[in-house]
């Protein structure tokens, strides 16, 4: 089992920059694969980005690639979401989210995640 905690989110304007950080407890942080994913009112939640349990595999949805960049820290437990020139568009609930030994052809399949956080709000001002 594996709990979830996201931070850093925020009102920023566009072009702006915010680092969303996904805290996890549990003693194998590093077999999971997590993902990030986000929910604009009135919308379903999608696939933003994630990162695999081996090897570090790496996946962007297309409209975010070159903007955003996922890391992870497995000595802290934590995954990163660098947000770099933020559009309005932009601005949802940011969840996070963790599956154990996910495969990487699943990375962004929101059902192939067992457990999530509670999300965090990102405003991106015009």
């Amino acid at each position: 089992q594996v709990q979830l905690v996201e931070s850093g989110g925020g009102l920023v304007q566009a072009g702006g920059s915010l680092r969303l950080s996904c805290a996890a407890s549990g003693r194998t942080f590093s077999e999971y694969a997590i993902g990030w994913f986000r929910q604009a009112p009135g919308k379903e939640r999608a696939f933003v980005a994630a990162i695999g349990w081996s090897g570090g595999r790496t996946l962007y949805l297309a409209s975010v690639k070159g903007r955003f960049t996922i890391s992870r820290d497995n000595a802290k437990n934590t995954v990163y979401l660098q947000m770099n020139n933020l559009k309005p568009e932009d601005t949802a609930v940011y969840y996070c989210a963790a599956d154990f030994r996910l495969l990487d052809y699943k990375l962004a399949q929101k059902g192939s995640y067992d457990y999530w956080g509670q999300g965090t709000q990102v405003t991106v001002s015009s």
